[in-house]
């Protein structure tokens, strides 16, 4: 039975210094995995459990929302740093009611990629069922009194992106829905990373949400789905077997794959027209700094995958998704670069 990856030591001989509590922080967010032979500490332990790696693509789409909002009459930008908190603990909630449901749910063993590429909270021990249940609840907890502030400030339209990325994020694998296992999981994710968080991060922001805003969130939202759609390529057999049909085990893998390929592609063309129409200002054209790299990544996802992991290589058996992961930081991270060329430019 193979066992899960990156198993974590239940004890080390001396407790890690500073400088190595910090390079274990920052190898959990660059791969999702302590490094080899480190003991686990309280941080790495929830920045596991939580998945922290992936906190990137909610930060940045909670960023666009701001820097959006940024030629408003009157943006409070308080309320801006309140949401983009929430964003966060939302994601954390989110990542934990997915290894909560599907272990409950039989769909994460000790063999499924889950378990493979990096620990997985329960398989691996870092925390009890009834702990991950309390950590749940604390998130949402945390996440309620943050509604209920920006609710007062802003009205109901706040509650409404809440309960809407709410049902998108339990649902994804809680029954009765199971929006993954129905090929509505890349869907979601494209409307939870998209309108409503830069929708819903706007509107907080700045008290409106002008039409124009919900085509800006289009870009981002879709390299997000791409990294989805990657992650479900690289599990497309295992899914398969088991009856969990995403969207590349309805599509098939080599359509799927010719599918992520064409929303990376989509990203540019869609940054394009809102530059071409004035909808956003021509700051954000520094995404075409980011064309080598797709250029690779294309060229990654017309081979076949490596039959074994590259040397250093730290989230095996996953590779599309890396790639697609690899891809959404340097776009996204370019987007939101232009957008604050464009507030200081007043575009």
């Amino acid at each position: 039975m193979a066992e899960p990856a990156e198993a974590i030591p239940a004890r080390a001989p001396a407790a890690p210094g500073l400088a190595t509590l910090l390079d274990n922080w920052r190898q959990i967010l660059a791969t999702g995995n302590l490094p080899a032979g480190r003991r686990l500490d309280a941080v790495s332990r929830w920045l596991l459990i939580t998945r922290a790696c992936v906190f990137s693509m909610t930060l940045t789409a909670g960023l666009i929302g701001g820097l959006l909002a940024a030629g408003a009459p009157a943006p409070r930008w308080g309320l801006f740093g309140l949401a983009l908190a929430g964003l966060v603990v939302a994601h954390a909630a989110n990542n934990m009611i997915n290894d909560f449901f599907d272990t409950t749910g039989g769909v994460d063993t000790a063999e499924y990629t889950r378990a493979l590429y990096a620990p997985h909270p329960l398989l691996a021990g870092l925390v009890s069922r009834r702990g991950l249940l309390a950590a749940i609840a604390a998130a949402n907890l945390l996440d309620l009194a943050i509604l209920v502030v920006l609710a007062a400030a802003r009205g109901w339209p706040v509650v409404a992106f809440a309960l809407a990325g709410l049902f998108v994020s339990v649902f994804y694998v809680a029954p009765p829905l199971r929006l993954k296992h129905h090929g509505l999981g890349e869907p979601g994710v494209f409307l939870v990373w998209g309108p409503l968080m830069i929708g819903g991060t706007y509107y907080v922001t700045a008290g409106a949400l002008p039409a124009w805003v919900w085509l800006a969130s289009v870009p981002y939202a879709i390299t997000v789905t791409s990294v989805l759609v990657g992650k479900h390529i690289d599990k497309y057999e295992q899914d398969r077997a088991r009856g969990i049909r995403t969207l590349p085990v309805l599509l098939g893998r080599t359509a799927s794959l010719r599918l992520n390929q064409a929303l990376m592609i989509a990203f540019y063309l869609v940054v394009g027209a809102l530059v071409a129409t004035r909808s956003l200002g021509p700051g954000v054209a520094l995404v075409a700094l980011a064309l080598p790299r797709l250029a690779r990544v294309l060229r990654a996802y017309a081979a076949p995958p490596p039959a074994a992991p590259p040397p250093g290589y730290r989230i095996w058996p996953l590779w599309y998704v890396a790639l697609a992961f690899a891809h959404n930081r340097l776009a996204g991270g370019l987007f939101v670069l232009g957008l604050v060329v464009n507030a200081v430019l007043g575009r």
